[in-house]
């Protein structure tokens, strides 16, 4: 897939414990979009932040906490987006949901890096 110029950015930002169907809602989301053929989503979890509430989350030392920031970001063309939009407001009961236009300068596949050292 060929992807350049102007396209479109959601960032969904929920908590570590929202679900969907049972599973993770950020790996949900990803795998939504996966089967979607969309051109890329990653999620990431936050060591700190706060929401709506305004109720700090935070992870603790030994990695316990009851509910970490996680941050879905999905990245394709506008149509593709919009097609996505109504699935998100679907599966996302809880959090905030961000549309921004961004211009992509690079999007390469690459080989996996040889990490055997030789």
């Amino acid at each position: 897939m060929t992807l350049d110029g102007p396209v479109q950015r959601v960032t969904v930002y929920i908590g570590s414990r929202d679900v969907w169907h049972g599973q993770n809602l950020a790996l949900a989301i990803v795998e939504r979009c996966r089967t979607l053929g969309l051109a890329g989503a990653t999620a990431t979890r936050g060591v700190l932040g706060f929401g709506k509430h305004s109720r700090i989350h935070r992870a603790h030392l030994l990695g316990l906490s009851s509910d970490l920031p996680e941050k879905v970001e999905i990245i394709d063309r506008a149509e593709r987006i919009a097609a996505l939009l109504p699935v998100l407001e679907e599966m996302v009961g809880g959090g905030l949901i961000v549309l921004e236009d961004v211009r992509v300068v690079r999007y390469e596949h690459h080989a996996p890096t040889d990490v055997s050292g030789s």
